[in-house]
């Protein structure tokens, strides 16, 4: 029973691996998707960092020491909103934080990876000294494609689906894939319910409940906001636009995907993601907000907006501009030269007409002295 069916557009993935095996070494393939996220994040960070004159390198070593702190903060986020199913009583302390450490069985939350991100992103920033408003642009545009991969991890796993639905976008999961003591604490926290296993649908003669693919629809909202932050990146008007953009669309997408899930992290009766993505999208419009109106007004915004910046369409307009200047100094160099040229030859005809008339004037001279009388003439 390892399929994944999407009945409604008459998909149907007969064996879905959850692990690869090699050389006798068991590979989640979720870890191989986030791996795959952190090399294409690097990729097109790096390609960023040199479309806008920054030193690639520097985002070589971030992702390098990014790694550890981005995985801690995730865990560390899942295990503080989901206390209660590691602190139990009577549980050995040794026990409680095996548990904790141990990520085989997924709990690690996006959100805490990426506060864990902007806190590792502002301190190594600060100690090389780069822009860190430009910092979080040219990583912004990497984790968002990180994080489209990295949910495929979820469809593997079978995990962070919605609530149940009978639309035409269903994703029909096998009831007997999970082991009976997996299936029995998936129900215990809500995650398969009762709604789910009352209305079962026969796939391929296999009795399936059917859930929202949420994995999906994140991984598709990303990638539209992906391809948008790509189109606007030339045409941002401060440094660090494009990171409260992608803070801002990122929230609002997994605020409204978030109400379908059944796995949320709760604080009480409110959903701790649904509460963050509504200060994060808040925040980063009123941002946004504050910086285009300093910007109006002629001054300068907090997030070190650089007016003159160079971007790729500068650089043409600068190489179109001097050619301009090329073509406009060859013109004025080939007027003067007419010019010197003409001022040249009146100046020889000057010459010549002014030798020709002293010419004459010897010549009357001479004339005057042959026919005045001498002594002896007289």
């Amino acid at each position: 029973m390892q399929g994944i069916y999407f009945p409604g557009f008459n998909i149907f993935f007969e064996k879905v691996l959850s692990a690869i095996t090699i050389l006798n070494v068991k590979i989640p393939l979720y870890a191989v998707c986030v791996t795959g996220g952190f090399i294409l994040a690097l990729i097109i960070a790096s390609k960023e960092a040199q479309r806008t004159g920054q030193n690639d390198e520097d985002y070589l070593d971030f992702f390098l020491w990014l790694v550890i702190p981005a995985i801690a903060g995730a865990r560390i986020y899942y295990i503080i909103f989901n206390h209660e199913r590691f602190i139990q009583p009577g549980k050995s302390l040794g026990k409680t934080i095996l548990d904790m450490v141990n990520i085989h069985n997924g709990g690690l939350a996006v959100y805490g990876g990426l506060i864990a991100g902007v806190l590792a992103g502002f301190i190594f920033a600060k100690k090389k000294r780069l822009n860190f408003p430009l910092f979080g642009d040219t990583i912004a545009l990497g984790v968002v494609a990180a994080q489209i991969l990295g949910r495929w991890g979820n469809f593997f796993n079978r995990e962070c689906f919605g609530s149940y639905t009978a639309s035409k976008f269903r994703m029909a999961i096998p009831v007997n894939y999970f082991s009976s003591g997996y299936f029995q604490t998936l129900r215990n926290e809500g995650i398969i319910t009762s709604e789910m296993l009352s209305n079962q649908e026969l796939v391929k003669g296999i009795a399936c409940f059917t859930v929202h693919p949420t994995f999906l629809y994140e991984g598709l909202w990303n990638l539209a906001l992906l391809i948008f932050l790509l189109l606007y990146r030339k045409r941002k008007k401060f440094d660090g636009e494009l990171a409260m953009i992608y803070v801002a669309g990122y929230g609002l997408g997994r605020f409204w995907i978030e109400w379908m899930r059944t796995d949320s992290l709760m604080i009480g009766s409110l959903k701790v993601s649904q509460v963050v993505a509504a200060i994060c999208f808040f925040l980063a419009v009123a941002v946004i907000v504050k910086n285009r109106i300093d910007i109006k007004n002629g001054k300068t915004p907090k997030v070190n907006y650089v007016p003159n910046k160079k971007t790729e369409d500068d650089s043409e307009d600068s190489e179109s501009e001097e050619s301009e200047s090329k073509e406009e100094s060859e013109e004025k160099e080939s007027e003067d030269k007419k010019k010197k040229d003409k001022k040249n030859i009146k100046d020889k005809l000057k010459a010549s007409k002014e030798s020709d008339e002293e010419e004459e004037s010897d010549e009357e001279d001479e004339d005057d002295v042959e026919e005045e009388p001498t002594d002896d003439a007289e």
